[in-house]
């Protein structure tokens, strides 16, 4: 699936440090606040624990984890709706992914200025959502204008469109993100379709220094109680440190994590609840080839979840043949499963679990 998120944020709060220690892209950019206009976009791997776990149970050549698409966008500044830095040109970018990683400085000191020269993460925040708003207004000004003279002439669906509107321009007039409306299914099917910033769901990813890796020091806290109020989360991740351990050897990269008594880089988290914030789940094939994670929105039938595989698989389905990784850690083997009666036939109406070890059977 070609989901992507997009990382945002203030020119140098680390948005590029973080976005190449998560697609290992070697050496750092130099982090300049007009760089660049034209996003990087990376491919970054979800750690999953539970591939190894097949493995020991599964010979196979090659192990593939589920992946994601993440966008390095230009550095938003004060005044960016209006044209200053990149202006609208990377605003475009931003509209074009599906969801966002917000980075926010939350470390004092170091080498790199503060482009506001403080910090502070919360103003920095409403720095980022204040422009949004005001490019989303922009948008929604011009839509609603067309849909209320469509209203006027008893068009009932265009006085739908227009309330919905009326809604959404309240709310950003506030500053408060479209995200933070009550929204039906329709009323969001109908945003999308505006392209609107703001409605798209926001992870805050804390740039943290060496010696706050969990994000106790009181800009992470800060932060956790904007992001709380809007239903949102944050992870703290030393954009430093993560960059240093891309670099390195797996076996050099899993000595320095046990020094500083971590089971996994901070990154490993966050490409997690990346993926979560997307509406992803995965499920598994297992066999000698390969042992690989594929990725289906939440919710995915099992013909729709065939067809991520090969379309063919969608078109010609007759059933899956389920199992879960319980049943293998117990079981040890899929004709042990089976002589078990754990082995499940699902049809076309079965509903994919996260974590489901799949084989589909198919007619073309």
């Amino acid at each position: 699936m070609a989901l992507e998120v997009g990382i945002v944020g203030l020119p140098n709060v680390g948005k590029s440090t973080i976005f190449n220690a998560l697609t290992a892209a070697g050496a750092l950019a130099a982090n300049y606040p007009f760089a660049t206009i034209e996003p990087n976009v990376g491919v970054v791997a979800v750690p999953d624990e539970r591939l190894a776990i097949i493995n020991q149970f599964q010979e196979t050549e090659k192990i593939v984890p589920a992946a994601l698409r993440v966008v390095d966008i230009a550095g938003i500044v004060r005044g960016a709706s209006t044209g200053e830095g990149l202006g609208n040109k990377f605003l475009s970018h931003i509209r074009e992914v599906d969801a966002i990683l917000h980075v926010v400085r939350c470390f004092a000191g170091g080498d790199i200025i503060h482009v506001e020269n403080s910090v502070d993460s919360v103003r920095d925040v409403e720095t980022i959502d204040t422009e949004l708003a005001l490019a989303d207004l922009e948008t929604v000004s011009s839509v609603l204008d067309k849909s209320e003279r469509l209203a006027r002439s008893g068009d009932k669906e265009a006085a739908a469109k227009a309330e919905l509107l009326r809604r959404c321009k309240m709310a950003l007039d506030d500053v408060k993100p479209v995200r933070s409306l009550d929204l039906n299914p329709d009323d969001k099917k109908l945003v999308k379709t505006l392209g609107l910033i703001t409605a798209k769901k926001v992870l805050y990813v804390a740039n943290v220094d060496e010696n706050d890796l969990t994000g106790e020091g009181p800009l992470v806290q800060k932060l956790r109680e904007r992001a709380k109020s809007e239903g949102g989360t944050v992870v703290p991740v030393c954009g430093k440190l993560e960059a240093e351990l891309a670099e390195l050897p797996e076996a050099d990269r899993k000595e320095m994590l046990a020094g500083m008594g971590l089971k996994e880089p901070a990154l490993a988290k966050l490409a997690r609840e990346a993926y979560q914030l997307l509406g992803l789940q995965s499920f598994f094939t297992s066999g000698p080839k390969e042992i690989r994670a594929w990725t289906i929105p939440i919710g995915a039938t099992a013909p729709q979840a065939a067809g991520v595989i090969h379309t063919d698989f969608e078109r010609g389905f007759i059933r899956a043949e389920v199992y879960t990784l319980d049943d293998l850690q117990k079981f040890k083997t899929e004709p042990a499963i089976k002589s078990a009666g754990k082995m499940r036939a699902e049809g076309k109406s079965y509903i994919m679990q996260d974590g489901d070890i799949v084989h589909f059977l198919f007619n073309i």
